[in-house]
C-alpha cells in the first residue's frame, strides 16, 4: 500500500507563522537598533546617539514594570523611585570617590533589594486602589527624602562627576549605548523564561483570581513580592545607565509623573507581552520629540492620541503590528 507524502500546507503552518513573525520582527527591531551608533558615527550625529540611549533606558524600565502591571497585575504608581535609586547611588558613590562600574552594579541591586521588599511586602498586602495609593504615597516619602538631602543637592540634583569605569568602555557614549542594549536583551531573554516557568504560571494566575490559586494551595505572596523586586530591579539597572548617560541624579526621576510615564509607555507598547514595553517607550518618546519640535502645546496633543491608542488598540502598538503581520 503506498503512503503519501506529508503535504507543506497543513493546518499547523499558520500556528507557526504566528511564533516566527513575533520572533523576526523583534530581530528586526534589535538589528535597526544595533546600527544607529553606525549611523550616527558615519553622519556624526551625537544627538541621535543620546535619544536612542534614553529610549532603551526607558524602555528597559518599562520592561520591568511591565513584570509586575502586565503580567503580574500590580498598578504600581511608584516604580519611578526605583529609577531614582539607581541613578542616586552612582551619583552618591561618585562623590567619595568610588568610580568602580562594579561596585555601583552591587550597590544598585543591593540598595533596591533592600528597599523594595519591604515596600512591596507592605503594598501587597492591599489591592485594588489602596495598592496604587501605598505605591504612590511611598514613592512620594523617597522623593522629598531626596529635596530634602541638602548635601546631595536637594531639590536641584547632584552632578556626577566621575562616572562608572568599565575598561575600554568607559567615558564611550557608543559603548554605553551597546551595553545598554546588551542588556535590554539579556533582559527579554531572561523575561522571556521566567514567564513560561511555573513562577510565571502562578504569577499570572494570581493576576487574574488569587483566591482561586490559594484553594489550590499554593500562596501568591511570595510569587508577587518576588515580581514586584525583580521589576524594581530592573528599573534601577534602568537608573544607573541613565545616571551614566545625564551625568547627573536628580529627584525628579522619582516623581510621580515619571511614574505616570512609565505606566502609559507599558500600556501604549501592549502590556502582558514581551517586546511590547519597548516600542511603547519608542513611541512615547518619539511621538513627544517630534510634537515639540511641531508646537510648544504639544501635551494637548499627545494626550488625546495616546488616549485613543490605548483605548481602541487593546493590545497596544505591539499588539497591532504582530496582528496586522500575521494577516498578510
Amino acid at each position: 500500500m503506498k503512503t503519501e507524502s506529508p503535504r507543506l500546507d497543513t493546518p499547523q503552518s499558520p500556528v507557526l507563522a504566528r511564533h516566527v513573525w513575533p520572533v523576526a520582527l523583534t530581530v528586526l527591531i534589535f538589528g535597526l537598533l544595533l546600527l544607529v551608533p553606525v549611523y550616527a558615527r558615519i553622519m556624526d550625529d551625537t544627538y541621535i546617539l543620546l535619544q536612542f540611549s534614553r529610549i532603551l533606558v526607558f524602555a528597559l524600565a518599562a520592561v520591568g514594570l511591565n513584570l509586575a502591571l502586565g503580567y503580574g497585575g500590580l498598578v504600581s504608581f511608584g516604580h519611578a523611585m526605583y529609577i531614582g535609586i539607581g541613578a542616586y547611588c552612582v551619583a552618591i558613590a561618585a562623590r567619595y570617590g568610588a568610580d568602580s562600574g562594579v561596585l555601583h552594579l552591587f550597590l544598585v541591586v543591593v540598595v533596591t533589594a533592600v528597599i523594595a521588599a519591604p515596600v512591596g511586602l507592605i503594598a501587597l498586602r492591599t489591592q485594588g486602589i489602596a495598592f496604587i495609593m501605598i505605591t504612590l504615597a511611598l514613592a512620594q516619602m523617597f522623593y522629598f527624602l531626596a529635596v530634602g538631602l541638602k548635601q546631595y543637592g536637594g531639590d536641584e540634583g547632584l552632578p556626577i562627576r566621575q562616572l562608572s569605569r568599565f575598561g575600554a568602555l568607559t567615558g564611550s557614549q557608543a559603548g554605553l549605548y551597546l551595553a545598554l542594549l546588551a542588556c535590554l536583551g539579556i533582559s527579554l531573554l531572561l523575561l522571556r523564561r521566567v514567564i513560561r516557568s511555573r513562577f510565571g504560571l502562578i504569577l499570572r494566575a494570581s493576576s487574574m483570581d488569587a483566591r482561586r490559586v490559594r484553594a489550590v494551595g499554593t500562596s501568591p505572596l511570595g510569587y508577587r513580592l518576588l515580581a514586584y523586586v525583580l521589576s524594581a530591579e530592573l528599573c534601577a539597572l534602568a537608573g544607573f545607565f541613565l545616571a551614566n548617560l545625564t551625568a547627573f541624579a536628580s529627584p525628579a526621576y522619582m516623581a510621580w509623573t515619571a511614574s505616570g510615564e512609565l505606566i502609559i509607555m507599558v500600556l501604549l507598547g501592549g502590556a502582558g507581552t514581551l517586546v511590547g514595553p519597548v516600542v511603547g517607550a519608542a513611541g512615547f518618546l518619539l511621538l513627544e520629540e517630534g510634537l515639540k519640535g511641531l508646537t510648544d502645546h504639544w501635551m494637548i496633543i499627545m494626550g488625546p492620541v495616546i488616549v485613543l491608542i490605548v483605548l481602541f488598540l487593546r493590545n497596544g502598538l505591539w499588539g497591532m503590528i504582530v496582528s496586522s503581520g500575521e494577516g498578510r
